[in-house]
């Protein structure tokens, strides 16, 4: 744009400001004296070329499949191929759960996604008195061999992928997933998924940690070098920003929080001897997206741009995998019924053949509004990450509270507008449905039969009456040591479960030497 035209549309605005709007704001005040966005940033009335003279096309959009990756990590995006639809699930037992992945599956998903029931997270067999209560409930039950085996029976797992929302016991899960390809004569080059594994965030946002930072640091690194010599295909961790959302944080606080934790993971595996470069290309990334349209879509496309800098700048890696953040989205209320499973799908579906919003790369790019909130919330997440740099890091940051305590405050901004009206939650604190005629019918939650608990403690306590506990035992002691040693956990912790040692098992083997973490008071 010339000097001539610059000056040209600032006195047309003033004519503007001066003239139409006035006008019009004295016949029709506007709805609030300030518009913000729902992690508060402010948006104004209207942008024009002089709010983006500070971006630079070349520098900071760049071209889709090209650095920085504003516009996108594929040149062509989703003109070749949708995106992987995968519905969550994941509740009861193996049975059920896996009769829910093929039904999934015969209605047109392309991926498996699996929930894990909160003991198996913690490392707990189901027969243990922490269990109690918790069977089955917020995710599959998950404790043997014989559990994985049904979990994935007579599921394609060489034509499939599969992610796992599991984080503690990654390792655990993994290794079970891997013996059950084994068993069928599976290559494990054709395996492709994702495990999380990401504690970090755990101690954040989620709390499902099991062991102190370190020694989680310890074993997702293993995960990952693994992976890298076994499972070519396999996403190592899938760095969850969703959990940190979902915990309160706002959008900036969402992606700066998950790349910390990303730049510790890549740190410890550098600090490993693994080679960054090929670690990275082992990572994807998990985000929330929330209700704010304008500002999702210019959180996504400035964490393609953050990371790639992240990665070319503080790791000096060169390859375009390495560079490009890979993200899938959930926008998970509770664990789906099979009628909400296919509803959820049916609405990418739709999305995908019928709105027309894949056929073109970045359709929103360019957008005056749209390029000065992207270029806002880089701004912001580069002072985050600035901040826990200075405090010593993740870990650190994490040991002091830092994090936890930021998403505790948005966490309380957020609801204290809700409670005063001041933001607008259609059916919560406005537009409340109030029975009688048009009132839409309450949606049935997905229940757990009660009898199942029982059922699958049966099952374990059956499960090792049949095994030889010498070769149990003698597995065991393999993972202890290998703990309290430096080799990879990786090789023992899947001869383990193959000689039949239930995850509980192998958890408490691994207490043994990292021992149970307990936040400071006060985190």
């Amino acid at each position: 744009m010339s000097h001539r035209k610059e000056r040209s549309l600032a006195k047309l605005l003033e004519e503007w400001a001066e003239g139409p709007l006035r006008e019009a704001l004295a016949r029709l005040p506007e709805r609030s004296p300030r518009f913000e966005t729902t992690g508060g940033i402010a948006l104004e009335r209207l942008y024009t070329p002089l709010d983006v003279e500070s971006v630079s096309y070349p520098d900071d959009l760049g071209l889709p499949g090209a650095y920085p990756f504003t516009r996108g990590v594929q040149p062509t995006m989703y003109r070749s191929r949708f995106w992987t639809m995968r519905q969550y699930a994941g509740f009861g037992d193996a049975r059920q759960t896996n009769r829910r992945l093929r039904y999934l599956l015969a209605q047109g998903q392309t991926g498996l996604s699996v929930a894990f029931d909160l003991p198996t997270q913690m490392g707990y067999d189901s027969d243990h008195a922490s269990a109690q209560g918790e069977v089955g409930r917020v995710g599959v039950a998950i404790d043997t061999i014989d559990d994985m085996q049904a979990l994935l029976g007579d599921l394609p797992l060489d034509r499939v992928s599969t992610s796992m929302t599991i984080n503690a016991t990654a390792a655990i899960l993994l290794a079970l997933y891997v013996a059950v390809a084994r068993s069928r004569d599976i290559p494990l080059a054709k395996l492709s998924g994702t495990v999380q594994n990401d504690v970090l965030k755990e101690y954040i946002a989620r709390g499902t940690y099991i062991y102190p930072p370190g020694a989680s640091l310890r074993i997702a690194t293993d995960v990952f070098a693994w992976c890298r010599e076994e499972l070519p295909l396999w996403n190592a961790i899938s760095v969850s920003g969703y959990h940190i959302r979902e915990a309160g944080s706002t959008a900036v606080q969402e992606v700066a929080f998950t790349f910390a934790d990303g730049i510790a993971y890549l740190e410890a595996a550098r600090a490993a001897g693994l080679p960054v470069e090929e670690v990275a290309g082992q990572i994807s990334f998990f985000f929330n997206a929330h209700n704010h349209f304008l500002e999702e879509i210019a959180k996504f496309r400035a964490a393609r741009r953050v990371w790639a800098r992240i990665m070319k700048e503080r790791f000096k890696a060169k390859s375009g995998r390495a560079l490009q953040m890979v993200v899938p989205v959930h926008v998970k209320l509770a664990l789906p019924s099979e009628r909400s499973a296919t509803v959820a799908l049916r609405t990418q579906q739709i999305l995908a053949h019928e709105s027309g919003v894949a056929d073109t790369v970045d359709p929103l790019g360019g957008s005056y509004a749209l390029e000065t909130l992207t270029a806002g919330i880089e701004e912001r997440v580069w002072a985050y990450l600035g901040t826990i740099d200075a405090l010593g890091g993740t870990v650190k940051a994490i040991e002091t509270g830092f994090q936890q305590k930021e998403i505790q405050e948005a966490a309380f901004r957020y609801q204290r507008e809700i409670d005063a009206g001041t933001r607008v939650i259609v059916g919560v604190n406005r537009f409340q449905d109030e029975g009688g005629e048009g009132t839409a019918p309450p949606i049935p939650i997905q229940k757990i039969d009660p009898r199942l608990e029982e059922e699958q403690r049966a099952r374990l306590l059956a499960f090792k009456q049949r095994r030889t506990r010498a070769a149990v035992d003698a597995a065991l002691a393999s993972v202890e040591r290998a703990a309290g040693g430096a080799q990879n956990l990786l090789p023992h912790i899947l001869k383990a479960v193959e000689a039949r040692a239930t995850l509980g098992e192998i958890s408490d083997r691994l207490r043994a030497v990292f021992g149970s973490y307990r936040p400071a008071s006060g985190v």
